[in-house]
Formats: C-alpha cells, sequence, structure tokens
C-alpha cells in the first residue's frame, strides 16, 4: 500500500504494509459506515489492517487514537507505526504514547486500563484493538470496556463526527463481554465484516523455490490441521471467529494424557527435566497455595513430547518457601538421575511476581537454575492461556506417569488427586473461577507453553 505526501521539497513516499484480498474486501465493505467492527479468526491480519487504516488519517493531518487493553498489546503497534511513517514524523515518545506528524496529524495511544481514557481529546478516527480481551461487565462496571466505552471513548467522536474500528477475534459467548455485545445487539449501531483464518489467501506463506501447486497442496494440508489438532470448540473460536458457548464444557480431558488408555511410564531417557512453581501467597485466602509439578521432556519421542514425573501443593507461610525450596532441587536431581536426562534438570520457571519474585531471588543466590516465567504468559487471564496450549493437550503430546495420576495428597482439608481435580474440573468463562484452587491448573498451563511453545511460550 504506497501513499505519497508532498512537501516543499518534493514528495515523501511511504509504504505501508501491503494487504491480501481478504483484507481489501474488508476495507470496502467497512468504508462508509461510521462505526465498524472487524471480527476474524488469528492470523487473519487484523491488527495489519487496522495500522494502515489509523496510518492513513494520521497522513492526512488527523487526530487519531489507538486503544488496547493493555500497553503491552499496543507497543508492538506503535513501533510499526512509527517505522512505517518515520520520513513525516515531527516528534514522538512511546512513554508517553504520542506519535505527531509533520502533516499537523497526531497518534494517541490509550490502555482500557485506564478509566479516563482519551476524556478531554476530539478524534476523528479511533481503533479499539483486541476488545474482546478488556475488562467485562456493563456500563456501569467500574473499569469495565462498556463503561470507558460509552463515557471515555464515544464522546471524543464528537467534535469531528468521527469514525470506530473495533477489532477482535472472539472470546465466547458472553453476555457481559463488550465486544460480544456490540457484535450482535442492533443498539449500538455497528456495522461488522467477519472473516476466519483462512480467508486470508497468503498463508501459510510459500516457500522460496516452492510452485503455486505444491504451495496450495501444502496450504489445504495446514488448514487441515488447524481443524485436526484443535478442540472443535477451539477451532470455532479461534479460528473461524465464532462466538463459542463454553459453559460447562470440561476443557482439559483426561484421556488425551493416556497411551492404550492408561497413564505411561516414568521414562528411561529424556532431554531434560524441569519444575513449574506456581505461587502467590496471600494470608487468609484459603484457595490460595504453593504448587508445583515436575516434567521430563524429550523431543526425539514420536507420539508425545512432554511428561508428567510428579506434583505437589501445599500450604507454606512466605517465610518458609526458603525451607522448602531445597527440595524442590533435590526432587529434580533424582529425576535427572532416574530418567538419565542428557542435559539433566534444567531449573525451575517461576512466576516473577509476589512470592514468586523471592523463590527466584533466593535460588539465584545459591546458584540454582531459575528463569521468570514469560510476562506475557503471567499477565494473560487463565481462560487466555487454557486456549493458548489447548492444541497441544488436545493433540495428546503430554502423557502423565502412573505415580501423578493416581497420587493422593491431603490440602485444605480435601484428599484427592488435586491435580487432576484442578485441570479436568476447568471450565472456561466461570464466573467462580476466582473461588476455585487453581495453582496446579497453572502450573500445568505454564508447563505446556514452556516445553512445547516458541521461545516466548506461544
Amino acid at each position: 500500500m504506497n501513499t505519497r505526501h508532498a512537501n516543499q521539497s518534493g514528495v515523501i513516499r511511504l509504504r505501508l504494509s501491503p494487504m491480501h484480498t481478504g483484507q481489501i474486501k474488508a476495507w470496502q465493505a467497512l468504508l462508509t459506515p461510521r462505526r465498524k467492527i472487524l471480527r476474524a479468526g488469528r492470523r487473519w491480519g487484523k491488527t495489519e489492517l487496522a495500522k494502515n487504516w489509523i496510518s492513513q488519517g494520521l497522513i492526512q493531518g488527523q487526530n487519531v487514537a489507538w486503544f488496547a487493553p493493555q500497553n503491552k498489546t499496543w507497543a508492538e503497534t506503535y513501533t510499526d507505526i512509527s517505522q512505517n511513517l518515520r520520513p513525516i514524523i515531527s516528534r514522538q515518545s512511546k512513554s508517553s504514547g504520542v506519535i505527531r506528524t509533520i502533516t499537523d496529524g497526531r497518534l494517541d495511544f490509550w490502555t482500557l486500563e485506564n478509566p479516563i481514557a482519551g476524556r478531554g481529546r476530539g478524534y476523528q478516527r479511533i481503533v479499539l484493538d483486541e476488545a474482546a480481551f478488556a475488562k467485562d461487565g456493563d456500563n456501569k462496571t467500574d473499569g469495565s470496556a462498556m463503561a470507558i466505552f460509552e463515557t471515555a471513548i464515544l464522546p471524543t467522536l464528537y467534535d469531528f463526527s468521527g469514525e470506530i474500528l473495533v477489532c477482535s477475534n472472539s472470546a465466547g459467548k458472553n453476555s457481559e463481554n463488550f465486544f460480544y455485545n456490540i457484535c450482535t445487539d442492533q443498539k449500538y449501531g455497528f456495522t461488522e465484516y467477519h472473516a476466519t483464518t483462512k480467508d486470508n489467501p497468503i498463508l501459510p506463506m510459500r516457500l522460496p523455490g516452492e510452485s503455486a501447486e505444491a504451495w496450495q497442496e501444502r496450504r489445504e494440508q495446514e488448514l487441515a490441521n488447524l481443524i485436526r489438532d484443535n478442540d472443535p470448540l477451539v477451532y470455532a473460536q479461534e479460528f473461524l471467529a465464532e462466538f463459542v458457548d463454553w459453559a460447562g464444557v470440561g476443557f482439559f480431558a483426561p484421556d488425551k494424557w493416556m497411551m492404550n488408555e492408561a497413564p505411561v511410564s516414568v521414562p528411561k531417557r529424556c532431554d531434560a527435566v524441569f519444575a513449574v512453581i506456581d505461587t502467590a501467597i496471600k494470608t487468609g485466602y484459603e484457595h490460595d497455595g504453593t504448587a508445583v509439578v515436575y516434567y521430563a521432556i524429550d523431543n526425539s519421542k514420536p507420539h508425545y513430547k512432554l511428561t508428567i514425573l510428579d506434583w505437589d501443593i501445599q500450604k507454606i507461610e512466605g517465610a518458609m518457601l526458603e525451607h522448602w525450596l531445597p527440595s524442590v532441587y533435590q526432587i529434580l536431581e533424582g529425576f535427572a538421575a532416574q530418567c538419565q536426562a542428557r542435559a539433566g534438570a534444567i531449573g525451575a520457571f517461576i512466576e516473577d511476581k509476589g512470592s514468586g519474585t523471592v523463590l527466584l531471588q533466593q535460588a539465584h543466590r545459591r546458584g540454582w537454575q531459575a528463569t521468570p516465567i514469560n510476562t506475557a504468559l503471567t499477565s494473560m487471564g487463565k481462560d487466555e492461556r487454557a486456549l493458548n496450549v489447548s492444541g497441544y493437550h488436545y493433540r495428546g503430546l503430554c502423557k502423565i506417569t502412573d505415580t501423578a495420576f493416581n497420587k493422593v495428597t491431603t490440602y485444605n482439608r480435601r484428599t484427592l488427586n488435586h491435580f487432576v481435580e484442578q485441570v479436568t474440573s476447568f471450565r472456561m468463562a466461570d464466573k467462580d473461577a476466582k473461588k476455585r484452587e487453581d495453582d496446579l491448573l497453572d502450573a500445568y498451563t505454564y508447563g505446556l507453553s514452556i516445553a512445547l511453545g516458541d521461545q516466548d511460550g506461544w
């Protein structure tokens, strides 16, 4: 997408992100309405389209704004736009979230964590990105996306009769979700364009030297793999961008942990063993504990890569954590020997907040290998983390040993297998989630992300 802006010295050429045919259709369909929705599946390119649209307004000298659920959600967008429009940028500040251009355009970045975002400003164009993942609630709920939209964002469009483009994938059929409501309730006055992952005609990317026929065959296979490798409801939500009703749906089926309908043996060989620790001690909260799950990873296995070796959950006072931590590393060394781990024990992965920060500091002081879990994972909600790893579980890439599956302990006056109970009882969009014990569930979803995801845990 080429855009030209003339100044006194001639013509400045700017190159925005090229758009595929699906994006061009969406652009044309949403050209006229002032209130626009772009609902699209993963990797379709909704944010790329939105960046082009907001950049066009900036080039034309408009006052425009980009709203996102969190700062980290818009940080990459800021970098991309500032690079694409560098020849016409007069001033910019990432810390303040502002870009100004020599065309008298201004772009402000806001987070929906700020209940007064945009107040006092007037905009000609607004993008609200990843809207489904902002805070739920109606317009009377403090800090909800709906409350911020109605009281802070909409008034900024009044001065210029401005336009708003709301982009997101779906996040379940939820009457308290802002994106679900504006998509399904006509009273909000939005025009919607809906696209699926397969409507991006250029992915997966064609390889160098690959013929058109070979690429098309590989593309069809990759699309088929998405259906094969994901739970049907996950596929419908994440790739078809449909509003899925998750009420009462069990997410992590225990049969996916089994081989021939039974737990597996402790591996005789593996690449490495590691532990994931979830701890967030809050005095007086009865459901809060310290959980650890031990894993073996072996990328040479043909059918599964990860094995759950053991787990534990306890209530530990903050002052006693430093006495508990050595036992984790002792157990890891025992598993390294038992499993003949080629790289040995590669340490513990720990959430870097609350008492987890204390554990990381203690481990580093003693020279033990400890790694903070990527903040991109820890800052997610539980539903997002579960979706993030759902394909790995559904494909059976993680198995459980007989010891871990049949282990029974007493915790919070309940005697049972707490790991199996917490993981298999997880439900998406569970309104009572805050009342449930989920430390072992967190340690499981973190473990899958760390072992089977990319370098950032995706």
